[in-house]
């Protein structure tokens, strides 16, 4: 009889321990070190910056392999943009309407750490949950196809002559690209800080092609993969990217990049994720090992593939430490060009 009693509790006891060992995320009455899952409602993807640029194909890139990967436990993930100030304005958003919910995330990079510098931002990375780096990605500096311009050596020239001759364009002030414009001009010898003032900043990829298409601006700068469409159908130029040597820009056939131009100068954009304050330590893992898994996906490495974007995937302490120092990075570098 014992035996019998004892044998009929073992499945109760297992739903009890299995139902005690997995919680929702967001449960406040989850135990500490209980496994989580996740997620246990919509994610929410939060783009810092307009449709078409980098952070907003980052986020929907994001979307589409979780969703295709079946990695959202039964879920959806969804995307919204939420515009300016590059990005500070979504930063803040996640810091102070946000806390504590780990179905909120959102993309982050190089510019933000820039944008947080030049707009004086009370808010900045180290007031979230760092959860990942994913990639980094060259520049391009691209001018219309019937521009005078064929080599970015006639460019500079022009720039070096007279500073103030060239329109250029990008992202958000103090992002990557004016970064970008800044450094050129320094490596050189042009007047770095006079240069970089001529930057017209835009707020995502789609309004800086326009810029350069009305003719507002006379040179743009932006992530390598944001420009191949219209590299590719002979609209536009690519006169050099920003990698160490040459790469493909759009037309299948390496762009040569600035060092081999002749100028010493290369520069990456990185790219990666974040999560609100004040989630608990087991949310925390749970979202990164859900990040893992997007990382290892096939859809993910297409992607990769596809947008030539490179893998630069860190995690947990080690992409916090990397955000720590990118920030005293560029704060240095502002400073030196004359835009901190």
């Amino acid at each position: 009889m014992l035996r019998r009693t004892l044998v009929a509790a073992i499945p109760a006891l297992l739903l009890a321990t299995t139902a005690c060992a997995e919680q929702s995320v967001g449960d406040p009455n989850a135990p500490a070190g209980s496994a989580v899952a996740y997620p246990s409602k919509a994610l929410q993807i939060m783009a810092p910056a307009g449709a078409g640029g980098g952070w907003d194909t980052t986020a929907r890139t994001m979307q589409q392999a979780l969703q295709g990967a079946g990695l959202l436990n039964g879920q959806s993930a969804e995307v919204r943009n939420v515009t300016g100030a590059a990005g500070t304005i979504g930063l803040a958003e996640l810091v102070t309407s946000h806390k504590g919910d780990a179905h909120q995330l959102m993309v982050t990079g190089l510019v933000m750490v820039g944008g947080v510098v030049t707009n004086k931002s009370p808010v900045d990375l180290s007031q979230t949950t760092p959860i990942a780096t994913l990639t980094a990605e060259s520049e391009v500096i691209v001018v219309k196809s019937d521009s005078q311009y064929q080599t970015l050596k006639q460019l500079v020239d022009d720039v070096k002559a007279n500073p103030t001759s060239v329109k250029w364009g990008g992202g958000s002030a103090g992002g990557t690209d004016q970064i970008l414009v800044g450094l050129l001009a320094k490596a050189a010898g042009a007047d770095a800080a006079t240069v970089a003032k001529q930057y017209i900043a835009y707020s995502g990829g789609g309004e800086t092609k326009a810029g350069l298409l009305s003719g507002d601006i006379s040179v743009a700068v932006s992530g390598t993969s944001e420009f191949a469409d219209l590299v590719k159908a002979g609209t536009v130029r690519a006169l050099a990217v920003s990698s160490a040597t040459g790469g493909d820009a759009g037309l299948g056939t390496p762009t040569p990049s600035i060092k081999e131009s002749g100028y010493d100068l290369e520069l990456m954009n990185w790219r990666g994720v974040v999560a609100p304050p004040g989630i608990r330590e087991d949310e925390k893992t749970a979202v990164i090992a859900l990040v893992d898994k997007l990382h290892d996906s096939t859809q993910w490495k297409q992607a990769l593939t596809d947008k030539k974007w490179t893998d630069f995937y860190r995690t947990g302490a080690e992409a916090a430490a990397f955000f720590t120092s990118e920030n005293t990075r560029i704060k240095a570098v502002l400073t030196e060009i004359g835009l901190g």
